[in-house]
Formats: C-alpha cells, sequence, structure tokens
C-alpha cells in the first residue's frame, strides 16, 4: 500500500483522509523497512503537503496517543500549549518554554508538549531537566502536576510510543537532507488536545495554513507566528532570510490567528514600541546548561534586557491566547509582573520541588 501511494504522489496527487490512515498504519508497522517509509515520506515532502494531509496525519498520529485522563474541572477549563516546530536553525534559548513557566505562573494551565534536541542545541526537554524539572512523567503524574501546579511536561515519546517504529526512517531522510511532514506535526500531536496554542513556524507563508490545520483540529482559539531573524548575503549576490518561530523583537512577525467559531485573520506585527533595539545575537542561547541559566536569569529578574523583551512579547500573545489578558500589550504588563512579583522563579522552583529531575 505505501509503495501505491508512493507512486501517487509522484504523480503530485494528494493523499484523501483514508489514504492517510492507511499510511500512518503502515509508518508505525514495525514490520516495514526505512527504506519504503522514507520514499513515501520524501515523496509526499516533494508534492507539498496540503492542509487537508497535514490534518488527517495530525488525528491519526492523535488517535494513537496514550491518553491522559483529565479531571473534569481541568478539562472544562483553558489549556494552553506553547510551541514552535523548530527548525529556524538560528539556536535562540527557548524562549517558548520560559514563556510557558510564565503563563502557569499567571494561572494558565500549560500543557506543554515536546521532545529533545532535534534541529537546536537544546530542546525543551533538554532545558526543562537542566532547570531541575523531570520530564518524563506518567500520564497520571502529569495530570497531577497539570491539576496542583498548572504546568506540566508531556514528553513526545512517552505519549508517542508507534513513533520509535517511524524513527529510522526520519532519520534516513534527514541524513539525505529532506524534511518531511513530521517537522510540521509535532506541535500538532500534543495528547492533551489544548485549546489553547501559540504556535512558531520557521516561514511566514506556513502560518496560515498551519492556522487552517489547528482549526480543523478543533483547537478553539490559536495564533500561529513567525518572526524576522536575520538576512545572509550569499556568495552569488543573493540573499538569504532566515526567520525565528517566535514572535519577534528584531522585525516584523507575520500572525495569522482564529476563533474555533470564526475566519483567521492575517496580519502583520512591528515591535516599534520596544525602547531597545535587538540584534538576532542577542537571543543567541547554548547548550542546555547556558540556555538554563538564561532562563533562571530572566525569572528572577537579572536579565533585563534583550531576552527579557523577546519572552514579554510571545508571552504577551499566550496570555492573550488564553483568555487571560484582554490583549497583547495587557499579556506583556501581567508577564513583567510575574517576574518582578518573584511568580515566575516560584513557579519553576515548585515543579523541580515537585518533580525533581534525576542528576546528570
Amino acid at each position: 500500500m505505501l509503495k501505491v501511494l508512493t507512486h501517487q504522489l509522484l504523480a503530485s496527487e494528494p493523499l484523501s483522509s483514508a489514504q492517510v490512515e492507511a499510511a500512518v498504519e503502515q509508518l508505525v508497522d514495525e514490520r516495514l523497512g526505512p527504506d519504503i517509509k522514507a520514499a513515501f515520506l520524501t515523496a509526499l515532502a516533494q508534492k507539498g503537503e496540503t492542509v487537508q494531509e497535514i490534518t488527517a496525519f495530525a488525528s491519526a498520529l492523535r488517535a494513537r496517543s496514550v491518553k491522559p485522563l483529565l479531571d473534569s474541572e481541568t478539562r472544562a477549563g483553558e489549556i494552553l500549549d506553547v510551541c514552535g516546530t523548530g527548525g529556524d536553525r538560528l539556536n535562540t534559548f527557548n524562549i517558548s518554554t520560559t514563556v510557558a513557566l510564565i503563563a502557569a505562573a499567571a494561572g494558565v494551565v500549560v500543557a506543554k508538549h515536546g521532545n529533545r534536541a532535534i534541529t537546536s542545541q537544546a530542546g525543551s526537554a533538554d532545558v526543562l531537566e537542566a532547570l531541575g524539572i523531570r520530564i518524563d512523567l506518567t500520564p497520571e503524574e502529569a495530570v497531577r502536576s497539570l491539576r496542583e501546579h498548572h504546568f506540566a511536561f508531556f514528553f513526545a515519546p512517552r505519549f508517542h510510543p508507534a513513533f520509535k517504529h517511524i524513527g529510522p526512517a526520519r532519520k534516513l531522510c534527514a541524513e539525505r537532507g529532506q524534511r518531511t511532514i513530521f517537522n510540521f506535526l509535532g506541535p500538532l500531536l500534543n495528547p492533551v488536545l489544548p485549546t489553547a496554542q501559540l504556535l512558531g513556524v520557521p516561514r511566514p507563508e506556513l502560518c496560515s495554513p498551519m492556522a487552517e490545520v489547528l482549526q480543523a483540529l478543533g483547537t478553539r482559539r490559536g495564533m500561529v507566528v513567525c518572526g524576522a531573524g536575520e538576512s545572509k548575503a550569499e556568495l552569488d549576490g543573493s540573499v538569504t532570510v532566515l526567520y525565528l518561530d517566535e514572535l519577534s523583537t528584531l522585525g516584523e512577525s507575520t500572525i495569522a490567528e482564529f476563533y474555533q467559531d470564526k475566519g483567521f485573520s492575517l496580519s502583520v506585527l512591528n515591535p516599534e514600541f520596544l525602547l531597545q533595539t535587538a540584534t538576532l545575537a542577542d537571543l543567541r542561547g547554548g547548550d542546555r546548561a547556558t540556555n538554563a541559566e538564561i532562563i533562571r536569569a530572566i525569572l528572577c529578574g537579572k536579565e533585563t534586557r534583550a531576552k527579557r523583551d523577546a519572552v514579554l512579547l510571545n508571552a504577551g500573545a499566550a496570555l492573550f491566547v488564553a483568555g487571560t489578558s484582554r490583549s497583547m500589550g495587557d499579556g506583556w504588563s501581567l508577564a513583567a509582573e510575574m517576574i518582578e512579583s518573584g511568580a515566575a522563579l516560584r513557579k519553576l522552583q515548585a515543579l523541580a520541588k515537585a518533580f525533581p529531575s534525576s542528576p546528570n
């Protein structure tokens, strides 16, 4: 079946939802070799994934995830995820993880779905471990953490066991320099099924289609963003523009946002309101230990420059999406209050005490 679907994709014919379900069934089958799976994923990427195909893949893989059993009160409220697809390769520090901790300090229930680093030096799982928080919570522990601390990390390998049978094919594609649909899927597969999501993508043209996917998956409120990173002059005289999978303090950001019962809107945000200018170098991170120290410095108020501004801008958007603030500006102010009052640092300390990571 997968070979047949690969030939269909090579003929530039899209997959139906039923065909996607059949493809996923074979992708997670350990009896099928990675070469066949990699050929399928390559053909799909080269054709170009449609909104319908991405939605169908996300739905099929969500159905195979380990489902946390949330209590009725938690499920009835707003649940936020803040994450990016990755892939911008600009090696900034873990902005979305910092934002997630601040949002939780502000009373938002944050279900942070993530993994170890793939395209960066430190993924959300790596930096949370370095901050002293255990990442491989059982479903029961994660639910308890959501209820008691308004934050839990949902480690992708624990909640998506079928992925281990897709890993070799993804690795094969990566070795060939070929991206796959899984570059898009990570933020769409949160097993909690969050009601609100701030999602970062590495190219502006992805904002609208990814917003359509989130809306089709039933997300109540979403915002998909991509921000200016840097421009690089090539030897042939052309210019390559690199983007952040975050809202940017360095230049314009593209934003696609929606409510479930309304259409989505596309806009551009220019951070002209910032009093201090910044460069990409100001937002650079490092390994997990370096990024953990950056996050601590921000949460305890020692870092007051460009890195703090980047966090406050994205936290403002996250709090607005979660319905905790009436605007991104109000969200910025609330996030700043969480830092200045010590609430954000106390949230980090409480999580590390409740679920301490193992010594390295």
